[in-house]
């Protein structure tokens, strides 16, 4: 178990166009069901070029170069040109996976950036990446592993155990309740073969205010870890 790196809002100041946007970063971008549509964005390179970089609902784009200043990967609004969202991607990760969530109400920028490593260490094959985006702590079983992990935290899962003879295994989230019981939001069955991973999500579903659980499927190879 892993927390986020982290869902952090750069200074406003990190978004200023231009010089020293010279840390080249393979990306790939995504959304999720429910939110509110990500417009286009643009990020800059070193050069101040404009790189423009759309953002999907529930599937992964494909791989982007973008640029980065430092750890702080910066990207405008390709309409207006007005800040948007500033992703924290560490020293030393090459290649990774944003996705674009809602800012809080109030905030200067008006998206925030969960940055995934996008590795065979973080991404397993035949495995499973959980984020739990939600406020409290959730409760998940995939195959034959049963997990309880706490808000703002992130799990990796190598191919389950207790698969059947179709590679089908089990796939449950729970969320707690104010009697302190635990509800299913979510029951499946899941395939999961080598060549592939998932990537699922735990949050609340802003039009309706409930729990919801987004599963992403992803069959690219990721690197190895650095």
């Amino acid at each position: 178990m892993r927390a986020f790196f982290l869902l952090l809002l750069f200074p406003i100041t990190c978004l200023a166009a231009g010089s020293g946007n010279d840390r080249k970063v393979s990306c790939r971008f995504l959304a999720l069901e429910g939110n509110p549509a990500v417009p286009a964005l643009v990020n800059l390179a070193a050069d101040g070029a404009e790189l423009a970089c759309e953002v999907p609902v529930a599937t992964l784009s494909e791989e982007k170069a973008c640029f980065a200043k430092g750890e702080a990967m910066s990207f405008l609004s390709q309409a207006d040109k007005k800040p948007a969202a500033v992703a924290k991607v560490p020293a030393g990760m090459n290649a990774a996976i944003l996705v674009f969530l809602p800012a809080e109400k109030g905030a200067e920028i008006p998206w925030r950036v969960l940055v995934v490593e996008d590795s065979a260490k973080t991404l397993p094959d035949g495995g499973a990446f959980v984020a739990n985006l939600h406020q409290q702590e959730i409760r998940f079983v995939v195959g034959q592993s049963k997990i309880l992990l706490k808000p703002g935290t992130t799990h990796s899962m190598a191919r389950p155990e207790g698969r059947d003879e179709f590679n089908m295994a089990p796939v449950v989230f729970q969320f707690p309740q104010k009697d302190n019981s635990w509800a299913t939001a979510s029951e499946s069955m899941l395939r999961f073969v080598p060549g592939g991973r998932y990537l699922m999500f735990a949050y609340v579903d802003p039009p309706s205010g409930r729990p919801r659980i987004m599963t992403c499927k992803d069959s690219k190879r990721p690197a190895a870890a650095p």
